[in-house]
């Protein structure tokens, strides 16, 4: 049993730190959340206007880097990245487009479309 307190106070007492990634999320009729606070504030900024799939990524200190609907890819600023047209996800997917970090790579991402079928 002391060795399992133990284990919990070194735990604590290094400290845990969140990744930020998920920090922001864009989504529906030009929406969105902001989490970097602790609580929600609303955005009104993005360019999505989509009823169900879309994705999101934030860089591990919680800004944003870009959102897709599967379709098209804006940046942080809410512009169409280059090559960010023309994607092959389908908006009626309920999970259009799926970003994922490339292994060993904090600059490198993958977007993964789902089809409708």
């Amino acid at each position: 049993m002391k060795k399992s307190i133990l284990i919990v106070v070194i735990l604590l007492s290094i400290g845990c730190y969140s990744q930020g990634e998920a920090n922001i999320w864009y989504f529906g009729g030009h929406g969105g959340l902001d989490f970097n606070s602790g609580i929600p504030v609303v955005l009104t900024n993005g360019q999505m206007d989509t009823y169900e799939g879309c994705s999101t990524i934030s860089n591990n200190t919680g800004q944003l880097l870009f959102y897709t609907d599967g379709k098209t890819v804006w940046n942080k600023n809410h512009l169409i990245m280059p090559n960010g047209s023309g994607l092959l996800g389908n908006t009626s997917s309920s999970q259009a487009a799926l970003i994922l970090t490339k292994p060993n790579s904090a600059m490198i991402y993958y977007i993964f479309t789902a089809d409708y079928y």
